[in-house]
């Protein structure tokens, strides 16, 4: 493993690895570099990184420093400098007649050496130009030749899609574009339509162009023989994107129809003849192939959807079904009702209560005199107090010698009012 760090010296232009000497760079960082030009200033767009030694080119060059204020000066000296070389050298070109164009004029960190770029269509003897330039500049002048792709890198521009070129955004380098890649997309060879601003192929027929060429393996060619839904017929169109294809049908070749991918067979792939002995498949089975698809939705089927889904959310529950006539259910309401009535009230009947009441001589609880409570020694045990009280209770008026009212046992409770009771617990009568 080698450790590294990613240099770009233009923007746009491509990352280079250096070794950092163990000094650690984060990326975004101006750092000095020494190169096979010299010294160089350049960014930092990888920060230390360990790689496979497989990966670089054995020696790496070496990281001098992290670029200083002083240093940013000097890069900034330098831009200024070649502004003004730049119009210099569009001088002599004009002087000396020469059929070049100038591009850019580049600096070394250093400012001993001056690169000047430019582009022609044909061999350029520049020789008294270069003498010119050294007797004006004072130090080391060279003069590169670059393409037309180049020259579209360096200068920048928007291309006919609206957005800057890829090749002065993120393109590290050219891919080779041919005219075979805009015939398998399908694409008009107008060059005025697939060409870029640099008069070349445009760059981005290779970005779609492995998606074609797997489209292209699972479609079938033009003029192949393929059985549809409505019967036989030959293709011809194919397209790539959508996966759809044009037929002639045998039967009715003046109306091409269209069909996906998915709803033909191919009998015959390509040009040719049709097979010998072929017979087409009866109606039944070739409606089989066609493919299902559900009707698209409405913007008001949508819409009344929606307001139904809302209707249902605010309509109110259903109440709960009362249970069946002797339903288990049902006989567990009724315990329950049981269980909350008091037993005294369940077993009395309904004409005894008032004179049980006038005979006992009770009040309302409003008008009863206050009384401390009895301490505990003096309370009479439950079951004691049930059968004096049901003593105590005289018999009906009219029914002398009748058996006096039986009450039910009944559970003790503490009493909560402040009633006068007489000897053994039982209400004092008045």
């Amino acid at each position: 493993m080698t450790e590294i760090i990613g240099v770009r010296f233009k923007s746009g232009g491509k990352q280079y690895y250096f070794d950092p000497k163990g000094t650690q760079v984060q990326a975004g960082q101006g750092v000095i570099i020494e190169t096979s030009r010299g010294v160089e200033y350049g960014e930092c767009v990888q920060a230390n990184t360990m790689v496979e030694d497989s990966a670089v080119v054995q020696p790496l060059r070496p990281l001098v420093r992290i670029a200083t204020p002083k240093d940013l000066e000097t890069v900034r000296r330098n831009h200024e400098k070649e502004e003004r070389a730049f119009r210099i050298c569009q001088e002599k070109i004009a002087d000396h007649g020469l059929d070049m164009k100038l591009v850019d004029v580049e600096y070394n960190f250093d400012g001993n050496k001056i690169l000047f770029f430019f582009t022609s269509e044909c061999r350029v003897d520049f020789r008294a130009l270069v003498k010119d330039l050294a007797s004006v500049f004072h130090t080391r002048i060279e003069l590169r030749q670059i393409g037309v792709r180049d020259e579209a890198k360096m200068l920048g521009g928007l291309g006919i899609c609206g957005r800057p070129f890829c090749c002065c955004g993120f393109l590290d380098d050219f891919q080779p574009v041919s005219i075979k890649m805009a015939k398998t997309q399908s694409l008009s060879l107008n060059p005025t339509k697939i060409s870029g601003t640099c008069g070349r192929l445009m760059c981005c027929l290779k970005y779609e162009q492995d998606a074609y060429e797997d489209a292209v393996k699972r479609m079938p060619k033009n003029e192949s023989f393929v059985e549809t839904p409505d019967g036989v017929g030959t293709v011809s169109q194919v397209n790539l994107l959508r996966e759809t294809v044009k037929v002639r049908l045998d039967d009715e070749p003046e109306n091409p129809r269209c069909y996906h991918n998915c709803e033909i067979c191919v009998v015959r792939n390509g040009k040719g003849k049709r097979p010998e002995g072929y017979v087409a498949p009866p109606p039944e089975e070739l409606a089989k192939l066609r493919k299902v698809t559900a009707p698209p939705e409405s913007e008001e089927d949508r819409l009344s959807a929606a307001l139904a889904n809302l209707t249902l959310a605010e309509e109110p529950k259903p109440a709960a079904p009362a249970p069946e006539e002797g339903s288990e259910g049902e006989k567990r309401s009724r315990r329950r009702r049981s269980r909350s009535k008091k037993p005294a009230q369940a077993a009395k009947p309904q004409g005894e209560e008032a004179p049980a009441k006038e005979a006992r001589g009770d009040k309302p609880r409003t008008e009863r005199p206050a009384r401390p409570p009895k301490p505990k020694s003096e309370r009479p045990a439950p079951a004691k107090e049930a059968k004096e009280h049901a003593e105590s209770v005289p018999a009906q008026e009219g029914g002398e010698g009748q058996e006096s009212i039986k009450k039910p046992r009944r559970r003790y409770r503490r009493p909560r009012g402040n009633r006068p009771k007489g000897e053994g617990g039982a209400p004092k009568a008045e």
